[in-house]
């Protein structure tokens, strides 16, 4: 089952995403439907081929996270599967800060 190959808790979370396709610089838009320490989901009508490395980009509230990631797995029409392959530290702390408020602990 998928859930056995989490590493990390996921947590539902509606915000904008950019996403760049590193390869090929495409800019493509999405929203992302959830959020983990290693990884989020987001909902596109045309996802990137899965193994596209990509720089995403998620908008929430005033604050931005960005990072390194490689599309893992993707649902044609509907969305894809990110996992990070590199997070800045500056950015690991925005990440941490909402997946402990999307956590119910902020």
């Amino acid at each position: 089952m998928d859930s056995e190959r989490r590493r990390a808790p996921r947590y539902p979370i509606i915000a904008d995403a950019e996403v760049t396709e590193i390869a090929s610089e495409a800019k493509l838009s999405a929203k992302t439907s959830d959020l983990s320490a290693g990884g989020c989901f987001l909902d596109m009508i045309n996802p990137s081929p899965e193994g596209t490395e990509i720089v995403v980009r998620i908008s929430r509230a005033d604050t931005t996270f960005t990072a390194r990631g490689k599309v893992v797995f993707l649902f044609p029409n509907m969305g894809m599967g990110v996992m990070f392959t590199s997070v800045p530290a500056s950015q690991q702390t925005v990440l941490e800060k909402w997946l402990e408020e999307l956590s119910g602990g902020g």
